[in-house]
């Protein structure tokens, strides 16, 4: 008994069990196990499943119930499967079918009753089997290894698999070599038997000529004539065809490469050379040689050859595909053409020969296993195995060792470079001359395609159609812009479709809107082309189609309208001759495409042919059309989006302040700036005080749509109620996260959830006292630049965004001198998914920094220069205010004790007051408000009264106590000898009111200068 390593395993390990069992238990608990006591194979795959993190214990595994039941491996193998359950018919045998991805395509049991007994895995088809989920397996390790594998007992990695054994061997495609599935024979560890591994080579081989007729017999009769003609010009072995990627380096992707520019090659039919740089800077060379068949059949043949490899001595015959399993009948046909196609690789390294590719063309793939070599005999057991080892290695090929042989005029030094390796004069790198010199190694050459030019042609087409529609697809609709789009549209077509590309949309498009004259508001939208001087309508200019042009008529019929020549296309010369003399200079062909989506018309794209001679047609027509229609529908989700988000705009804006009031506590700047991709919910807002002090407000709604614009309004409405109620900051954002949280709350179709909330500043200046009291929820702190040019972020508590509820908020008084200014801003400025908030915040305090005469404007516009993202994926808004101090000279103020006799005594010191400010004029209704609420405090509240006027815009008349309680406005009734001192109050007044304070409260009038 040998293993893969070709080291002997001792008799009686792997057959009865014992040796496993043991060794597998050592391995799972992670001592190491000796090479040469278990398979290498087997070794192998136990640590790439302990690699995966698969336990031994499991027994779950996907299922697929995508997998094809009719596929090509299915077809194939369902004939060869019925005769091999008759075959094995009572026995405990069950034969299951794998693609190459290791799920299971048919199962078959020698006892109907197994299929009752058995699990759902090891019954039913759609589970995987590859090793990466099953574990150490026979299907996934034939699948891992490429080559026949037996599994024995406790070789599974999986526990429940523990009392069966397995053959499970590949089966290839016999024209590419490329495995298309696996054949498994699974039975009890005790019916172990060496004939099942030739039984299993001989259906694997049923299957695989079932696969070889389901080819082309034309592919078939180049593949013969390639082969033939390489075995009677090098007078010796044929010309290997197997092109081992792998074994060369070539990756898929340089193969895809390779099988592009051979595609290619066949086209053109003729005898050629050409380099070809693969990724990494590699350089091959392909070669094309012209033949034709003994049939007739004309074809072409792409060798790839690759400098600095030399060629290897074959080892092993490909196998022979004329065997045939007993009680299988193939057609006479295809046994005939197996066994040439065999008889001309003989010698050939592997099971790699051509296959099929769409193009017709044959393509070279595949890797071919490596047999174990025999082991010395010492029983009966291994006499049968070694027997079963021959066969095998009769029908089987070596892997990673292909045979390359020359060209005929290469034969010689190659034939000559083998022989000196064979006999150690040489190297696999290289070889000497007779003087010892060494010499360059001899190139490595393989077939990599054979087809015919007509069908390569046609592929070649094909191919380059799908690539531009693939790539239309990817290029097209990149953005929500309709002119962008239309640009996209021009760079896709120019130059592999067009040489010139014009797109025309109606003016309403652009806007977002339908057209209503899609025919007489066509616009220039983009000119697009390989070179910008041709006579073509600028963009931008209105563009007026004749009757007869084919602009129009596809229009109007709503097709594609091609002029393969334009020097005798009536309509389209005669829609402006002069125009069309110029054009005809430089273009000779045509195609009109209507954008259409949904019903509606968009415009129309025309496609302009110059430097190609050939005209366009029917097929480009039809390639045009495609992708028209593919941009027309990313145009028309332009045009929706910006009629969408044009709305949004408009209400958003229309619900921000539309003017600023007129104050003088601070002097105001802002800026909107709305997000590329969407509208969202950020609002900014300039509210009047009592005292004459002034709120600033901003805050954010969370996402973006109609829907954050609307709650955006309402919380800007309500935020700016609940600061005219003189509510401190922390009481105004307690406020408006209840109204978020019962906005939520309300919402009968749960529309809302997720997306109602909302960050807010509230910040409060006082000019007379030249403080700020301010309070965030979830927002960025503000900016505070003082007059001497230094910037700081004053330390706020966060506090929770709005709608979390049931946590408080905490205000922060600060001092603001004179001339400061205060930056109030969005997460939109500072927050992006490309930029450090830190260093934002950083670069913000730069650009603010040292700039204390700058005015607000200024300020806001070096903000959005320097900081703002340069496109912004949320809303901006910004608010920048320069604080004013109200002059001490405007202020008068008392404190009295709760005495009633000294009102006379505030009333005549306010009317002095008055007097020297020159307001004589109000000095009735201020004497009469003053004398009210003054008696009120004394009367009705405690502590000390304190009086203040401050002449404002108004005179402002303030009373404060100690008291909590707020006086209200009634109206006194006939016989009531009071109760008539506010009605008085607010008759004399513009306007009053109650402002309440961390201690007591002030009642507040504001009367006009003018008088009462």
């Amino acid at each position: 008994m040998v293993r893969s390593g070709r080291e002997p395993i001792p008799p009686g390990r792997v057959t009865d069990g014992t040796g496993p069992v043991r060794f597998r238990e050592r391995f799972l608990q992670g001592e190491p196990v000796a090479q040469g006591r278990v398979r290498t194979s087997i070794l192998d795959s136990w640590q790439r499943c302990r690699t995966l993190g698969l336990s031994p214990d499991r027994s779950d595994l996907p299922f697929r119930e995508d997998f094809d039941p009719e596929g090509r491996i299915v077809r194939a193998a369902v004939p060869v499967l019925d005769r091999l359950q008759y075959r094995f018919s009572g026995s405990e045998i069950n034969i299951s079918v794998a693609d190459a991805d290791g799920t299971v395509l048919l199962r078959r049991f020698g006892q109907a009753s197994l299929a009752a007994r058995l699990p759902a895995i090891q019954r039913v088809p759609g589970f995987v089997f590859a090793e990466r989920f099953a574990g150490t397996n026979g299907i996934g390790l034939a699948l891992a290894e490429r080559r026949f594998i037996r599994v024995h007992g406790a070789e599974h990695f999986a526990e429940r698999s523990q009392r069966s054994a397995c053959v499970a061997l590949p089966v290839r495609d016999p024209l590419s070599g490329r495995i298309e599935g696996v054949l498994c024979f699974g039975y009890p560890r005790n019916a172990d038997s060496p004939a099942l591994g030739v039984v299993i080579r001989k259906a694997a081989q049923a299957v695989e000529r079932r696969l070889l007729g389901q080819s082309s017999a034309r592919e078939r009769a180049l593949l013969r004539a390639y082969l033939a003609t390489g075995t009677e010009a090098a007078g010796g072995p044929p010309r290997g065809v197997a092109l081992d990627e792998p074994a060369l380096g070539l990756s898929p992707r340089d193969r895809a490469i390779l099988l592009e520019r051979a595609a290619e090659l066949i086209s053109r039919g003729q005898r050629a050379a050409v380099d070809v740089t693969l990724p990494h800077g590699r350089r091959v060379a392909l070669v094309s040689r012209p033949m034709t068949s003994a049939s007739g059949v004309a074809g072409v043949a792409i060798e790839v050859v690759l400098p600095g490899l030399p060629p290897v001595e074959p080892r092993a015959a490909i196998p022979h595909q004329g065997d045939t399993l007993p009680g299988f009948a193939a057609a006479p046909a295809v046994v005939a053409a197996v066994s040439r196609l065999a008889s001309l690789t003989a010698g050939s390294p592997g099971r790699r020969v051509p296959t099929s590719v769409p193009g017709g063309g044959v393509m070279i793939d595949g890797i071919g296993a490596e047999p174990p070599p025999p082991a010395p005999a010492t029983g009966p057991a291994d006499d049968a195995r070694h027997a079963e080892h021959t066969a095998y290695t009769e029908h089987a090929a070596p892997a990673g060792r292909p045979l390359f042989a020359p060209l005929p005029e290469d034969a010689g030094r190659a034939g000559q470079a083998g022989h000196g390796s064979r006999a150690g004069h040489g190297s696999r790198t290289g070889r000497t001359d007779q003087a010892g010199h060494a010499e360059p190694p001899p190139s490595a050459r393989g077939l990599v395609l054979v087809g015919e030019p007509h069908v390569g042609a046609y592929a070649v087409a094909a191919r380059r159609r799908l690539e531009l529609l693939s790539e239309a697809s990817a290029r097209i609709g990149t953005t929500l812009d309709v002119r962008r789009t239309a640009e996209e549209l021009a760079e896709t077509a120019v130059p592999r479709l067009a040489d010139y590309v014009t797109v025309d949309l109606p003016e309403a498009v652009l806007r977002g809107e339908e057209s209503g004259d899609p025919l007489g508001d066509l616009r220039r939208t983009v000119v697009h082309g390989l070179r910008r001087d041709l006579p073509f309508m600028p963009a931008g200019r209105r563009i007026e189609f004749g009757p007869t042009a084919p602009q129009l008529r596809c229009l109007t019929g709503g097709r594609a309208e091609l002029e393969p020549d334009l020097k005798v296309a009536a309509g389209w010369l005669a829609q402006d001759p002069e125009h069309t003399a110029q054009l005809l200079a430089h273009v000779h062909s045509l195609i009109a495409v209507p954008l259409l989506a949904r019903g509606v018309v968009l415009g129309v794209a025309s496609f302009y042919r110059a430097q190609d001679p050939a005209p366009f047609g029917d097929d480009d027509r039809s390639l045009a059309q495609e992708l028209a229609n593919r941009a027309a529908l990313s145009i028309d989700n332009a045009r929706r989006y910006t009629r969408e988000r044009a709305t949004v705009l408009a209400l958003q804006r229309r619900l921000l302040p539309h003017g600023l009031p007129d104050q003088d506590a601070v002097e105001v700047a802002h800026r909107y700036l709305p997000a590329e991709s969407d509208v969202g919910g950020d609002w900014y807002d300039v509210i009047p005080l009592s005292g004459a002090r002034i709120g600033l407000l901003v805050g954010d709604v969370v996402g973006h749509g109609m829907l954050s614009a609307a709650t955006m309004g309402r919380l800007r409405t309500a935020a700016r109620s609940f600061a005219e109620l003189d509510f401190p900051p922390d009481e105004v954002l307690a406020h408006l996260d209840n109204l978020v949280g019962r906005m939520d709350r309300d919402d009968p179709d749960g529309e809302g959830v997720g997306i109602i909330g909302a960050t807010c500043l509230y910040v409060i200046y006082d000019p007379t006292a030249q403080c700020c009291v301010m309070a965030r929820a979830g927002h960025p702190p503000p900016a505070l630049v003082r007059p001497d040019g230094t910037v700081s972020y004053p330390e706020l508590p966060a506090g929770p965004p709005l709608g979390l509820g049931g946590l408080p908020f905490d205000a922060v008084e600060i001092d603001v001198p004179e001339d400061s200014q205060l930056v109030l801003y969005t997460d939109g400025l500072i927050e992006d998914r490309h930029r450090d908030v830190d260093l934002v915040l950083d670069q913000l305090r730069g650009a603010l920094a040292h700039h204390p005469e700058r005015s607000p404007e200024d300020t806001c516009q070096a903000i959005l220069d320097s900081v703002a993202p340069a496109h912004p994926c949320d809303d901006i808004a910004l608010l920048v205010a320069r604080t004013h101090a109200l002059d001490p000279g405007r202020i008068a103020a008392w404190e009295l004790a709760p005495d009633p006799s000294l009102v006379g005594e505030v009333r005549a010191s306010a009317m002095r007051q008055l007097a020297d400010w020159g307001l004589e004029e109000t000095a009735f209704a201020a004497e009469l408000i003053l004398s009210e609420l003054v008696t009120n405090a004394i009367r009705h509240g405690s502590g000390t009264v304190r009086v203040r006027l401050l002449h404002h815009r108004t005179l402002i008349c303030e009373v404060s106590d100690s008291s909590n309680t707020a006086p209200h406005l009634r109206q006194a009734a006939l016989s009531d000898e009071g109760g008539r001192g506010l009605f008085l109050v607010a008759q004399l007044a513009r306007t009053w009111g109650t402002r309440h304070l961390p201690e007591g409260k002030v009642i507040w009038a504001e009367c006009g200068l003018d008088g009462a």
